[in-house]
């Protein structure tokens, strides 16, 4: 049985990923992460999706230890969620967990090794990815690698939207004719409004954005889906 884990937030790009993976895999399973986020909705949302698209089962592990360590817009409530292109002095923006993918991929190889899946799935992507360095795919291969080695088994991180772009992504839901669950019942929006979202930070402009692209050019978009996926 080929069995796969995806690290599940209930946003866009989870979302697409876990469509997807249901195709690919005998068994999906998704896994949550409760870090004390500032928008805890997706947590609900993430629940509720898991068992409308059909997983296996739906862990919510509680890992409330980052939140202590990692200083970020989305887990403090006092610092404000940034505009589109608002930095820190360090080059990222506030909305950047630091260690956040690290933790998460590597709790999620330990729950893959247990239900013995053999590939951990994550939406991360190096062409939108608002400049976090732990959505690179060299930080996943390398992570990927020490993982394996630290467990003494292969489990691949598969990243299916690694190389695509927002409009793209919309492409893929599309092509597994989810576009409109994956429109208005996901949380991408870092002020916590599902669907359209609150249409002002960061992440809500690179969905609409991404979104208005595709539906201009359906035909470009899903050609460069193909040729970079292979899908037929």
């Amino acid at each position: 049985m080929k069995r796969a884990v995806v690290v599940f937030s209930g946003g866009q790009d989870s979302t697409t990923c876990l469509i997807q993976a249901l195709t690919q895999y005998d068994e999906v399973q998704c896994i949550t992460f409760d870090y004390g986020q500032r928008h805890r909705a997706e947590i609900d949302i993430a629940r509720q999706l898991s068992v409308k698209l059909g997983a296996k089962a739906h862990k919510v592990l509680d890992v409330g230890l980052l939140n202590e360590l990692a200083v970020s817009s989305l887990t403090r409530d006092n610092i404000p969620v940034p505009a589109l292109g608002e930095t820190e002095d360090n080059g990222l923006p506030s909305t950047f967990v630091p260690g956040r993918n690290i933790l998460f991929l590597t709790l999620a190889a330990i729950y893959a090794y247990q239900i013995q899946a053999e590939a951990v799935i994550t939406g991360v992507c190096e062409t939108d990815f608002s400049g976090y360095p732990d959505c690179r795919d060299e930080f996943v291969k390398a992570l990927n690698h020490a993982v394996s080695l630290g467990i003494a088994r292969e489990i691949r991180f598969e990243t299916p939207l690694m190389w695509l772009n927002k409009a793209e992504t919309w492409a893929l839901a599309d092509y597994y004719q989810q576009l409109e669950l994956v429109r208005h019942q996901t949380l991408t929006c870092y002020n916590g409004i599902a669907g359209e979202g609150c249409g002002e930070c960061a992440a809500c402009h690179l969905r609409a954005n991404g979104l208005q692209q595709y539906q201009q050019d359906k035909n470009g978009v899903n050609a460069s889906l193909k040729k970079k996926t292979g899908l037929r």
